[in-house]
């Protein structure tokens, strides 16, 4: 019997994630292991896994607890102004709006001021959620403080540094 025959079907939730780099790796990452955006990247991966892991939401986006927190402390906003806020583009926003309407967090609503817009608020349902995910994310967030200590300030400083200065 073929190797093909004999091999599992790979679903979309078996595909195989690539280990996070807990231990220094025998990899060579040449000129990767001094591009800030390539750490930027890898610090995020492996905090949004480990928020994941310890919220229990295996079905958790990148975007999903931002999206849910501004739309919560902004009830009435368009699907733009959220893009704005979170530093998002409409391409990928879009589906994760589609999502958590779909899942029953967020209302579509006509603009009262204009007809050819719509706003977004929180249902019910979507407020329980972001608060159960914000208790999540500020005991992830002290993990994160832990390891970086008294630098917070300092790195979010820079973060929000790289921000402006790109966006």
């Amino acid at each position: 019997m073929s190797r093909a025959a004999t091999a599992p079907k790979r679903t979309d939730r078996a595909r195989a994630r690539p280990e996070p780099a807990t231990v220094p790796s025998k990899v060579d990452l040449g000129p990767l292991d001094g591009f800030i955006g390539f750490h930027l990247r890898m610090a995020q991966e492996i905090a949004l896994r480990a928020f994941i892991a310890s919220s229990h939401q295996p079905d958790f986006k990148p975007g999903h607890f931002a999206t849910l927190m501004v739309i919560g402390l902004n009830p009435g906003l368009s699907q733009i102004e959220v893009c704005r806020a979170i530093g998002r583009d409409k391409s990928t926003l879009s589906p994760l709006i589609r999502g958590l309407e779909r899942d029953g967090l967020i209302l579509r609503e006509n603009s009262s001021l204009d007809r050819r817009s719509v706003t977004l608020r929180l249902s019910p349902k979507g407020e329980k959620t972001l608060d159960k995910l914000l208790k999540h994310a500020e005991a992830h967030d002290r993990r994160l403080d832990a390891i970086v200590g008294e630098a917070k300030p300092e790195l979010i400083a820079l973060l929000k540094k790289i921000a402006a200065a790109l966006s």
